[in-house]
C-alpha cells in the first residue's frame, strides 16, 4: 500500500487539491505556464517528502503553504516581470451573471490577493489565514479590509 495524507492516497490528494493549488499558483504568479511549473514541485514535495498529517485541513494548509513558497521561490530565480498582459483580458467562460472571482482578485496587488483569494475562495478564517502565511490576525484583518476596498474601488458595489 502506498503513502497515505490525512487517510488519502497520493492520487486522491492530487485531484482533490489541485485546484486548490492551481488558484494559489495562478493568484501568486498570474501565468499559466509558470504556475504549471510550481503545481507540479509543490505535489512533487508532498510525495517525496511525505509529512504526516493530522487531518485533510492541515494537508490542505501544508499544500497552500508550500506552494506560496514554490511561487516565490519562482519569482526569485527568474526575477522577471510576471504580468496580468500574459493572461487574457477576459475569462474564456461566464457565469450568469459574474465574472468569476479569480479574475477580479487578479487586479489586486499580490499579498492582497493571496489574503482575498484564501478568504473568499477557499473559504479560511482570519486565524487560518494568519497561521498559514506566518502573519500576525490583526494584520490579516486590516489587510483584508483594504483588500475589500480595492476591489470596491475597482469593481463597484457593496456587497464584497
Amino acid at each position: 500500500m502506498g503513502a497515505q495524507f490525512a487517510g488519502l492516497t497520493y492520487e486522491q490528494a492530487v485531484r482533490k487539491y489541485a485546484p486548490t493549488v492551481t488558484g494559489v499558483c495562478v493568484m501568486r504568479l498570474q501565468n499559466y505556464a509558470d504556475a504549471e511549473d510550481c503545481f507540479q514541485n509543490t505535489f512533487f514535495k508532498l510525495l517525496t517528502k511525505a509529512p504526516s498529517f493530522v487531518d485533510e485541513n492541515h494537508l490542505k494548509a501544508w499544500l497552500i503553504k508550500v506552494a506560496m513558497h514554490e511561487c516565490s521561490n519562482y519569482i526569485r530565480k527568474n526575477r522577471r516581470a510576471l504580468s496580468l498582459q500574459a493572461l487574457p483580458t477576459e475569462p474564456s467562460y461566464r457565469t450568469d451573471d459574474a465574472y468569476d472571482v479569480s479574475w477580479a482578485l487578479l487586479q489586486v496587488k499580490p499579498g492582497y490577493r493571496e489574503i482575498l483569494y484564501l478568504h473568499y475562495v477557499e473559504r479560511y478564517k482570519v486565524k487560518e489565514i494568519a497561521a498559514i502565511l506566518g502573519k500576525n490576525p490583526n494584520t490579516v484583518k486590516v489587510m483584508l479590509k483594504r483588500g475589500r476596498e480595492m476591489l470596491k474601488k475597482e469593481y463597484g458595489g457593496d456587497d464584497v
